[in-house]
């Protein structure tokens, strides 16, 4: 994905299975976190909210203060869900490419 320096970015997900069929995130808990290429410096903690459990639903949202903070062209993030049985995984990972914003 494209994120603009120092602007909000917000992403709305529907998670479904291999039948087109929502996934129920009741129960569930989701977490991700947006990293410099080589791991070694972390650049946010994510906000990650379900909307609609049932439909599942959620938003994946960064504030303007942080993407501010970005100074490198490219970040990498996941996504972990602890489903109610406390088991943990990543379906979700990508690359964050910044583009400068002009307006302030």
């Amino acid at each position: 994905m494209t994120i603009q320096r120092a602007s909000d970015h917000q992403v709305s997900v529907t998670l479904k299975d291999s039948s087109d069929a929502a996934i129920n995130l009741t129960g569930y808990s989701i977490a991700s976190q947006v990293w410099d290429t080589g791991r070694t410096a972390k650049a946010a903690d994510v906000a990650c909210a379900i909307t609609t459990a049932n439909a599942g639903t959620w938003t994946w949202t960064l504030t303007d203060t942080q993407t501010a903070t970005f100074t490198a062209d490219e970040y990498k993030y996941d996504v972990q869900l602890t489903n109610p049985a406390g088991l943990k995984e990543y379906w979700i990972e990508g690359t964050i490419y910044m583009d400068e914003s002009y307006t302030r």
